[in-house]
């Protein structure tokens, strides 16, 4: 079969680490397409091409900010009012368009964040490319013909999946490279699941390679593997079921199987949840004062978002299914607490997260059905079964996790960081200035840490992210940030627990969630949950276990009405106003973040818009609406 003659310009820089031997190659200049698959190691340097548009997500999204994290209802970014200009700023204020929208189009891509629409195609061109011509290409060996395909079919499922997580079905199906001179009048649009069947086409190529590992373990950093296809037709069907997708359609028992058999297989490949501490001592000192059991379970969870998956023979890490390339950063300085040179916090938990973990007998805060009585979440409807939560004490007896997730007023950090504080409250040093470890302090009027309108360094809503920072980090000890984790198995075990519990299986929904909660050891979820009290657990528990991991800006979306909007998460974020009397006794007051509200709530940011230009072509040649509503 003839090969078609494609001009293609190869990019020298992959964006992976200088010392991977495996993935850091690719040819230099143009060349016909034919002589790429004619020569074994420009067969690999254009596999490689296709790893290049993976987003690396975490801080790195413009400007070190936590993107979708500070876009939703978990976060505030700090740089909103420094700089209202910049990508969550725009965002707040409603400043956005088909034509010139901040998260497709943000100041600079940086880590490949932002310009999906452009990028992400591009990518699954060269992977539909690559797997159309390496049945015939000039390889070493058929091994590497049979992994290298099924890596391309994986590949091209991530960037579906992207594409779908972010502009819904308004994408079209192309199993084959199309010409530039093809018809594309042909094109039809896909129903959302549709979509979601074509990727598990690929996904289910990957996944019957014999050559294609379930895990890295001889240095081939960040290849993908069969364990990321079977998370990605989890999250996936996962989608394509929950109400803003489904067209009225019912397809839970599916993605109920579905995510029962991609669990069961990453299990039975050696995948589990991240359950020891390994440093005690740097993971479980600053949270002493919950006793050993209690420090042990934050230390476990902090420990292991703060520490990379390795790619070697013997891992710690059996719980990563796939980590980015890209560095995190100096977090502690970017995105922590105190910004040690007045630089910026980033990214300030809301009042909305913190209500959302339990205390430590297994209540909730909040009553899940209407979690509170007016529209600004000024007026909390508590629980009236949870007798150990106090409005004037909030901080104490709470769900592990909260300790490990997020720095409250009076939670501990050890201050290797050259603190600036002048002058240096002894109070706040509670074994001496010297001692180093410092109480994190976010009443009104604390100089350094304490919640403020408009500082860049400080808090907008009395609190500050811990999930990711490393105890330890500062500018006298930098520990950057361990590199993203795109995927999981505690969101996979939610996954299924979700489908199940939708499906009716509650049972076994019951029992994956009560999993992800034995690692805290949290209490399980209580016998006797009917269909719609299990799914309201469920929901929590992503909020908690998964929060700022990327999960909470599209979980609400998912479950929206396609008519429907934000207004009861979104619209209103609220803080927690601290006021320090005289005899050191505390007042907690909510209030909104800003007297405004957010107003990227609306129905049209459900999804984001197509870029004009391509909508406006996609409809002249198809004579078919393919932009988004309300764009």
């Amino acid at each position: 079969m003839k090969i078609k003659k494609y001009i293609i310009g190869f990019c020298v820089t992959i964006l992976l680490l200088s010392c991977n031997k495996t993935l850091d190659m690719a040819p230099d200049g143009k060349m016909d397409l034919s002589e790429v698959f004619e020569d074994h190691i420009k067969v690999g340097a254009f596999l490689n091409s296709c790893y290049s548009n993976m987003s690396g997500k975490g801080v790195r999204y413009f400007f070190w900010s936590r993107g979708p994290v500070v876009w939703s209802d978990e976060a505030w970014d700090g740089d909103a009012e420094a700089e209202p200009t910049l990508t969550s700023g725009r965002l707040y204020n409603g400043n956005a368009s088909a034509g010139n929208h901040p998260i497709e189009t943000p100041a600079s891509v940086e880590a490949g964040n932002g310009d999906y629409w452009n990028r992400y195609w591009a990518s699954i061109r060269n992977c539909s490319i690559f797997i159309s011509e390496i049945d015939k290409a000039q390889v070493n060996s058929e091994e590497e013909r049979n992994r290298w395909k099924a890596e391309a079919h994986v590949l091209r499922a991530y960037y579906y999946h992207e594409l779908l997580k972010w502009y819904g079905n308004a994408i079209p199906i192309l199993r084959e490279p199309i010409h530039f001179a093809a018809d594309f009048s042909t094109l039809v649009k896909p129903t959302y699941y549709e979509i979601v069947k074509f990727i598990e086409e690929d996904c289910n190529a990957g996944l019957q390679s014999q050559y294609l590992p379930w895990r890295i373990s001889n240095g081939e950093s960040y290849r993908v593997t069969k364990a990321l296809a079977e998370a990605i037709k989890s999250k996936m069907f996962l989608f394509a079921a929950s109400p803003m997708n489904n067209i009225g359609k019912d397809h839970w028992e599916e993605a109920y199987q579905i995510n029962k058999q991609s669990l069961q297989n990453l299990r039975n490949n050696g995948y589990e949840l991240y359950k020891k501490v390994n440093f005690p001592q740097t993971y479980q000192s600053d949270v002493s004062f919950l006793g050993p059991e209690n420090s042990k379970y934050a230390g476990v969870y902090n420990e292991y978002f703060t520490r990379g998956m390795s790619f070697s023979i013997s891992q710690v890490d059996l719980e990563t299914i796939y980590q980015s390339r890209e560095g995190q950063g100096n977090i502690w300085n970017i995105d922590g607490v105190g910004a040690q040179d007045s630089y910026k916090s980033g990214t300030s938990p809301t009042q909305e997260l913190v209500d959302a973990y339990e205390t430590l007998d297994g209540q909730t805060i909040l009553n899940l059905e209407n979690p509170y009585l007016d529209e600004k979440h000024l007026q909390p409807n508590y629980n009236s079964q949870n007798k150990l939560y106090n409005p004037n004490n909030p901080y104490a007896n709470r769900d592990p996790r909260f300790y490990a997730s997020i720095y409250h007023n009076g939670s501990k950090r050890k201050a290797l960081w050259n603190f600036i504080e002048v002058p240096q409250s002894p109070e706040n040093y509670p074994g001496g200035i010297g001692n180093r470890t410092r109480i994190i302090t976010t009443y009104v009027g604390e100089p350094q840490t304490g919640i403020h309108p408009t500082a860049r360094r400080a808090t907008r809503t009395g609190y500050y992210h811990r999930k990711f920072l490393h105890p330890n980090s500062g500018n006298d000890n930098p520990v950057a940030g361990a590199g993203w984790k795109y995927f999981r198995l505690g969101e996979i075990i939610l996954n299924f627990a979700e489908a199940a519990a939708e499906a009716g299986h509650l049972d076994e929904a019951r029992e994956a969630v009560n999993e992800i909660r034995s690692r805290v050891n949290m209490p399980e979820l209580p016998n006797g949950l009917n269909k719609e009290q299990l799914i309201l657990r469920i929901r929590n528990e992503r909020r908690v276990e998964l929060a700022f991991e990327e999960c909470r800006y599209f979980d609400v979306r998912r479950w929206s009405q396609p008519d429907g909007d934000l207004s009861k998460t979104d619209k209103w974020v609220t803080a927690m106003e601290i006021v320090k009397g005289k005899d050191g006794t505390f007042t907690y007051n909510r209030r909104t973040v800003r007297t405004l509200e957010r107003r990227n709530y609306t129905n049209a940011y459900l999804l984001l818009p197509i870029p004009l230009n391509e909508a406006s072509r996609l409809e002249s040649i198809t004579g078919v609406v393919w932009q988004n509503p309300g764009w």
